[in-house]
């Protein structure tokens, strides 16, 4: 029924992109770079020399001080910093902190969130209306104890753009002292991620979603924000992170950042209409389809449901012939309970519990959607007449 093909689709970028060959040549080259950062001889400068090199081309990129730089193992490691660091901070003179948040926000940050609960720091969620954050009722819910909401960017498993700016300026308006942290680590592909932009005073990015290798992320943060570490060590990163700097690993993630950049117009606009006709195929074959998707969204991420199907099943007999996708974030493949991020988006539980991601990236073609659409209405079809 599902024969094996020669050639692999790779169809979830969202979750880790390939290793781009400028990040793979950057890594290679700052391997022959041995010494430690840190250390005073010839061979250390250089290593500490490659390092702030790679720190101020994020910093360009991101629009803040290389100071505001601080190198984490990657994006959840980034979100604890941020939250944890900006709430204990606060604790030092507040009794219990606020904190506001979106539900459908990455694992790592619901995670911090949870610690934090037991810290006595209250948590209260967002809420999201018509597939936007509700602003009228966010002016409502903030507060003069509020120290930070936390929003990402782009949602991972719906590729729903969240209105950054409009926090922001809601925050601004009630003259709250919060701090705004956005989760950029989906951004890059499809949209400018600077702090400006964003409107964010703290951002998270992560290396393997843009190209780069896996185990490096970044926490970019504005001069005025103050955090407590959550990590104590040898006092690498300005004392907010310590550990020896991987400096290969940090060197591939500055070129793949800096490629995307270059590449990033060009790449939405063909997304955009591959997303068009793949929806279009799809929506024809398979006519009870729902997508689950913001207001705004990237093109490059979709997430369909099929309710009354096991998504699951079908990611594994996708697999078998060649498809590699999933039905949620990789961090929460354990969940019994379906999507978070599509329950907590349209509020329906048999749509949360029947989805499938697909992303891509810039080395997908139209010949592999078209492709994965002839499968994907294959496996639904073989799905229907199983459950007779």
């Amino acid at each position: 029924m599902f024969p094996f093909t020669k050639k692999r689709v790779y169809l979830d970028w969202a979750s880790g992109a390939p290793v781009s060959k400028a990040a793979q040549s950057a890594l290679n080259g700052a391997l022959k770079v041995y010494g430690n950062p840190s250390s005073p001889h010839e061979e250390g400068v250089r290593a500490k020399q490659l390092l702030e090199e790679a720190r101020t081309t994020i910093a360009r990129l991101a629009e803040v001080k290389p100071s505001g730089v601080v190198f984490t193992s990657g994006a959840t490691e980034a979100n604890s910093l941020a939250l944890l660091g900006v709430v204990m901070k606060a604790k030092e003179s507040e009794q219990r902190p606020h904190v506001l948040y979106l539900p459908s926000a990455h694992a790592s940050v619901i995670e911090s969130l949870h610690a934090l609960g037991r810290w006595e720091v209250e948590v209260e969620p967002l809420r999201i209306t018509d597939g936007r954050i509700d602003l009228v009722h966010l002016k409502t819910q903030i507060r003069p104890e509020t120290r930070l909401v936390t929003v990402d960017a782009v949602c991972s498993e719906t590729g729903t753009r969240w209105d950054t700016r409009g926090v922001k300026n809601a925050l601004m308006k009630e003259k709250s002292r919060a701090f705004l942290h956005v989760d950029a680590s989906q951004a890059p592909p499809t949209m400018p991620f600077s702090l400006t932009r964003l409107s964010a005073d703290l951002l998270t990015l992560d290396a393997q979603k843009v190209g780069g290798v896996r185990g490096i992320g970044a926490l970019c943060m504005r001069s005025r924000v103050k955090l407590t570490p959550i990590l104590h060590g040898g006092g690498q990163e300005g004392g907010m992170r310590p550990g020896t700097e991987a400096v290969p690993l940090i060197r591939a993630f500055a070129k793949a950042l800096q490629e995307s950049e270059g590449t990033r117009d060009a790449f939405r606009r063909d997304a955009e209409r591959m997303r068009t006709s793949l929806i279009n195929t799809l929506s024809q074959a398979l006519p009870d389809l729902l997508i689950n998707q913001g207001k705004e969204g990237v093109p490059h991420i979709l997430n369909l449901s099929f309710p009354g199907r096991d998504t699951d099943y079908a990611v594994m007999l996708l697999d078998k012939e060649g498809f590699a996708v999933a039905t949620k974030s990789a961090c929460e493949t354990d969940s019994e309970h379906g999507s978070r991020a599509v329950l907590a988006l349209t509020n329906d539980i048999s749509r949360a519990s029947s989805t499938l991601r697909v992303s891509w990236g810039p080395k997908t073609s139209v010949k592999d959607l078209k492709s994965f659409a002839s499968a994907l209405i294959r496996v639904i079809r073989f799905l229907d007449a199983s459950s007779v």
